[in-house]
């Protein structure tokens, strides 16, 4: 039983991550359509992300009750509907309303797998293994929006991009037709109250891993945020490439994601977890010292070798996502591996509380230095890698002791 839900895990995820990151491409099409500012158009990423916190932090505890399969199959219902008023409304306020939507549905998408993989996994290895690979697949479907959204682009028809909203419907009726023929797996057995889950989930928060932890999470998402958001703009308006090769340029990031985080995970098959970390995070920081200035260059940008008719600039800078791509689920592995399997919801639930927090803060401060420096903006990033550099090696130390 457990490979199918193996399979449905991967499958949800996929088309979560077309919807939920195509934020980036939305803020670029708002700009252009709908007239807005930089500043209001990054409120995508806030309606997106505070559901997302919200919503985990008070639906963890029960969710794992409910049945994963239940929650998932609900979130889909859900998202299917937001997609269907997007379609229709061709409003800003209706991309506000359906990254409210997806915000929400991916919470109970999210936990539900993390809590999940606990239960259809055994060892640290394997968790680590499978973590690594879900995550992969979620970057790859990334990948497949900064492609899915060009292809309805149509010049003599500003509104044509819309027709993308029924595939991604259609994908969302797919998963759940998938999810239906799939088995309920065993719920968490619990002896406590849901008030009782919900306090310990609370009490979680004064562990001294959890608070590192949950404090790198928060770093490393935005850090990736604030890069993958803004990315098509940053190719449009800095390497002055067009719309649809801002956006599909972009892909070349969740790409190297994608890869980074098989990569990633067969790689803590070999060598301890924080050393992959540490050489991954080092090798993410130089690139960016060393990359972004020329991209910054425009005599280099505009005069320096080309590829496709593009600037090589434009294929070396999302590399970093090679780097970065291990970080987040390597650290999500290894503090759950920590945490007996009842509390894993719970813990998934502060992973995306504090996720999605970091990812709004790290979009929105990007926009402002965006606003006002350009590309220069992404300089910010060597902050919170550089912070969470040293949260790897307190986070090691931590999970060295037996009651850290």
């Amino acid at each position: 039983m457990n490979k199918p839900f193996k399979w449905a895990l991967h499958i949800n995820f996929f088309v979560f991550a077309i919807l939920l990151n195509s934020v980036g491409i939305v803020i670029l099409k708002s700009i252009n359509n709908y007239g807005i500012t930089e500043v209001h158009a990054s409120t995508l990423e806030l309606f997106k992300d505070m559901p997302i916190a919200i919503i985990s932090f008070a639906f963890a505890s029960f969710i794992p009750r409910m049945g994963y399969k239940k929650v998932m199959l609900i979130a889909l219902s859900i998202v299917s509907l937001g997609l269907l008023q997007m379609y229709l409304g061709n409003s800003f306020v209706s991309a506000q309303i359906l990254f409210a939507i997806v915000g929400c549905t991916f919470a109970l998408i999210k936990v539900s797998v993390y809590g999940a993989i606990g239960l259809v996994t055994s060892g640290e290895q394997e968790h680590n293994s499978l973590m690594s690979t879900i995550e992969g697949t979620f970057m790859f479907g990334v990948a497949l929006a900064y492609f899915l959204f060009p292809a309805f682009n149509n010049p003599e028809d500003p509104n044509a991009w819309l027709n993308v909203y029924l595939v991604l419907l259609g994908l969302v009726l797919l998963a759940g037709a998938f999810m239906v023929r799939i088995p309920e797996l065993p719920k968490v057995a619990s002896e406590n109250t849901l008030a009782q889950e919900f306090q310990a989930m609370l009490g979680l928060i004064v562990k001294l891993l959890v608070i590192v932890f949950v404090v790198s999470a928060f770093l490393y998402v935005m850090a990736e945020q604030g890069i993958m958001t803004w990315l098509p703009t940053f190719n449009e308006k800095v390497l002055n490439l067009s719309e649809d090769n801002s956006i599909r340029m972009a892909s070349i990031l969740a790409i190297t994601l994608g890869v980074g985080r098989i990569i990633g995970g067969k790689l803590t098959e070999r060598f301890h977890w924080s050393a992959v970390l540490s050489v991954a995070i080092v090798g993410a920081m130089l690139l960016v010292a060393f990359v972004l200035p020329q991209a910054l260059d425009a005599e280099v940008a505009a005069g320096g070798a080309r590829i496709l008719g593009l600037p090589v600039i434009a294929f070396i800078f999302p590399l970093v996502g090679l780097f970065i791509a291990p970080i987040y689920p390597l650290l999500n592995s290894v503090v759950l591996s920590a945490l007996p399997k009842n509390m894993h919801s719970p813990m998934t639930g502060l992973i995306v509380l504090f996720s999605a927090t970091g990812g709004t803060l790290g979009s929105r401060i990007t926009a402002y230095f965006f606003e006002h420096l350009g590309g220069g903006a992404f300089y910010f990033t060597l902050v919170p890698m550089t912070l969470l550099l040293v949260a790897v090696f307190l986070l090691k130390r931590l999970t060295s002791q037996p009651h850290a």
